[in-house]
């Protein structure tokens, strides 16, 4: 029952993190993650591809398709790869009638949940030794303090 809770929750963060890229100035980001989650839910079993999609609106009039995945109750749309083009059925324009539960998270939330999903097979180990002191690159270097002034032969016409 956890591992059903647990799925759920990543799926409603990918739903609000979804929806905010849709909306927001600096996307590239958000849709990273998206899609690094979807791509951990495929590896890991907890979403199936169910097919291609045309897409809405493409750009400079290509038409091109988008890969379904199911996670749960939610649908969500990712980038194709070659083999899902052999693979998988073509199923036409979207489904204009279909739409995802409302859920609400805050986003702070879902983007935490979301890159600590990404990140948990690689959890850090533990070393056991001396640590290694890195210099910080704003380390003021002491001063050179000389007393006495600097003389030129040339100057001084010698």
């Amino acid at each position: 029952m956890e591992t059903e809770t647990k799925r759920r929750q990543i799926a409603i963060a990918i739903y609000t993190v979804n929806r905010h890229a849709k909306t927001a100035p600096n996307n590239r980001e958000l849709y990273a993650l998206k899609n690094k989650s979807i791509q951990k839910l495929l590896q890991m079993g907890y979403a199936k591809k169910i097919g291609l999609h045309f897409i809405d609106n493409p750009q400079m009039s290509k038409q091109s398709s988008t890969v379904l995945v199911k996670c749960g109750d939610f649908l969500f749309h990712t980038l194709p790869e070659k083999e899902d083009f052999k693979s998988l059925p073509h199923l036409g324009n979207q489904d204009q009638a279909f739409r995802n539960p409302q859920e609400r998270m805050n986003l702070k939330t879902a983007r935490d949940l979301l890159t600590d999903f990404i990140a948990e097979k690689q959890k850090p180990s533990i070393k056991i030794g001396k640590k290694k002191f890195v210099s910080s690159p704003k380390r003021l270097k002491p001063r050179v303090s000389n007393t006495q002034s600097f003389r030129s032969s040339y100057l001084d016409g010698k």
